[in-house]
């Protein structure tokens, strides 16, 4: 996979970040040369324009079958795994929902608890008219997931079967405690 080049600026701090790793025991450690120090960074000049603001990188979607086994995934299809937790957030406002969210996933983790059932409402249909006035939380719910501070201890997240809401619901299965 070719990438861009890196600019000098990102040379240099890519050799610091270079000079504070260390090899694994038992493994060989590359010769990394001195790292070039920082230039200084010029003082910020004063404007009324607003300056661009790059989006902080979100985590990679966990695409199908990638944490769970075949088993799984085939009982969540068929809707032969009973969720052990409903969060319903149905009626919330995003902050709200996003709140509940947490504390479900908390609750839930504490607990021991392996499958939740997350009721967000029906994606808005492809028919409907723009901008949409529904669905604000089914299209956040992933991210909030994947940022959440519970990201560790989620598993996998997939559609729920038609017997527990279909397209308006996901199932979020939760690692065992080790």
């Amino acid at each position: 996979m070719a990438g861009r080049r890196l600019g000098a600026d990102e040379e240099a701090l890519w050799a610091l970040v270079r000079a504070t790793v260390r090899a694994l025991p038992g493994r060989r450690a590359e010769s990394v040369a001195a790292a070039p120090p920082l230039p200084e960074p010029a003082a910020p000049a004063r404007s009324t324009a607003a300056t661009p603001v790059s989006a902080p990188v979100r985590p990679a979607p966990r695409g199908p079958g990638e944490t769970l086994d075949r088993g799984w995934d085939r009982r969540l299809a068929t809707g032969h795994v009973a969720p052990e937790r409903t969060i319903d957030l149905h009626g919330h406002t995003l902050a709200s929902a996003h709140s509940a969210l947490d504390f479900g996933l908390g609750a839930a983790i504490a607990r021991g608890e392996r499958v939740v059932l997350l009721v967000t409402g029906k994606p808005p249909r492809p028919e409907s008219q723009r901008p949409h006035a529904r669905g604000a939380i089914r299209a956040s719910v992933l991210d909030w997931l994947q940022l959440s501070r519970h990201a560790g201890a989620i598993a996998a997240v997939r559609n729920a079967h038609p017997r527990h809401g279909g397209a308006g619901a996901l199932y979020v299965i939760l690692r065992r405690k080790r």
